[in-house]
């Protein structure tokens, strides 16, 4: 990366930070308060690809497993942190171990055994997510519990007065 490209993600993230912050006093604080994961973490994760991809090759596979946990960890702090959205982000940190198993496997010997643990983490991580994400949109956007209950009446009664189509 040459210093205009650095210095474009700089004023790139610079300029969505003030656009976030909204009239709120901005500082050195605020940036390594809202940009910690982008500054510590996720550099770091790229440092352990760069070392896998360019230093050490096929033998050192084993850097890929804290590079795709530390890059995936990072990625999903810096959301949460932008959005504050810790509440329905935390799944990520168990996708993030399944995408540092896959990565080893992947660029590995491809062990088949290694692809249990990755979908038994990938699947809790989504289902998390899920479970998490729709009780975020629920609180937020309706208004109270009746209007589901309504719904559920509703479809429930259709389907039961719904006649029987023979095959």
């Amino acid at each position: 990366m040459n210093v205009r490209t650095i210095g474009g993600l700089v004023l790139l993230l610079l300029g969505a930070c003030l656009f976030l912050n909204q009239g709120e006093t901005f500082g050195p604080g605020k940036i390594f308060a809202y940009f910690w994961p982008s500054i510590f973490v996720i550099p770091l994760g790229l440092f352990f690809h760069w070392l896998y991809f360019v230093m050490i090759g096929r033998k050192g596979v084993g850097v890929l497993i804290p590079g795709g946990i530390l890059l995936t960890a990072g990625l999903v702090s810096q959301i949460a942190m932008l959005f504050n959205g810790w509440s329905y982000m935390w799944p990520g940190f168990i996708l993030a171990v399944a995408v540092g198993l896959f990565e080893f496997y992947w660029f590995g010997n491809r062990n088949k055994w290694l692809l249990i643990p990755i979908n038994i983490l990938t699947v809790l991580s989504l289902l998390f997510f899920a479970v998490f994400s729709f009780g975020s949109i629920y609180n937020k956007f309706v208004l109270s519990q009746p209007i589901f209950a309504i719904v559920f009446i509703l479809a429930g009664a259709v389907m039961l007065l719904m006649k029987k189509k023979d095959i």
